[in-house]
């Protein structure tokens, strides 16, 4: 998935978050070799939590960023939909996703087999993540549920443009796969009813056989 750029934020914070564990090589110590405890799924659930505020922060100050550099200058009041249009086909030259045009030959290949120069646009799925988090941060920034420019009409269509055309282009779908619930079991037969047909099969069985006669008769 395609990162969005960060325009403003490049506070030590941040850079000290990013630290590449895959640059500590082992050691050949004892201590090293452990095995590692294992992680508990409520320090997961914190990490993940932690990470989405701090990638929600990031892009909300890259949207102030872009208002400031806007020409005119735009106050986040006077935001609308258009403006966060606008916003993210700005953010397609930073993208790292190739997106075939009809008449490339590879239109609709998931896996091209070579290159073209189909350009290269932000991908729906990070584009839609973005919307989410400015979403959530507009409002959390004191900005008021209909007024949010994150959730105009426009900006939902213009998301669902996006991923029907990347859909085709790129020869993959987005539509999630419907789980099939599985049959409801089978209320188990009453007692009453098992009672009643086990009476009914021993009336059945004490009847003699057609055709002969009682040994009481006279």
């Amino acid at each position: 998935m395609d990162t969005i750029p960060q325009l403003m934020d490049n506070s030590p914070s941040f850079s000290s978050s990013a630290t590449n564990l895959s640059s500590i090589s082992p050691t050949a110590s004892s201590s090293a070799a452990a095995a590692p405890p294992p992680v508990s799924s409520t320090a997961a659930a914190v990490a993940n939590s932690s990470r989405y505020e701090n990638q929600k922060r990031r892009d909300w100050n890259t949207f102030g960023q872009y208002l400031r550099n806007h020409r005119p200058p735009l106050s986040l009041s006077r935001c609308s939909g258009a403006h966060v249009l606008e916003f993210l086909r700005y953010l397609d030259q930073f993208g790292k996703t190739k997106v075939h045009t009809p008449m490339c030959h590879f239109y609709g290949h998931p896996n091209p087999p070579g290159p073209c120069p189909c350009p290269l646009r932000q991908a729906w799925g990070s584009l839609d993540a973005l919307i989410g988090r400015l979403r959530a941060a507009f409002e959390e920034n004191g900005g008021k549920p209909e007024a949010n420019p994150f959730g105009a009409r426009a900006v939902r269509l213009y998301l669902r443009e996006v991923r029907d055309s990347q859909s085709k282009a790129r020869g993959v779908s987005y539509e999630k796969k419907k789980r099939k619930r599985p049959p409801p079991p089978r209320p188990p037969p009453s007692s009453a009813a098992t009672v009643s047909g086990v009476g009914h099969i021993q009336f059945q069985q004490q009847q003699p056989p057609p055709g002969t006669t009682s040994s009481t008769g006279g």
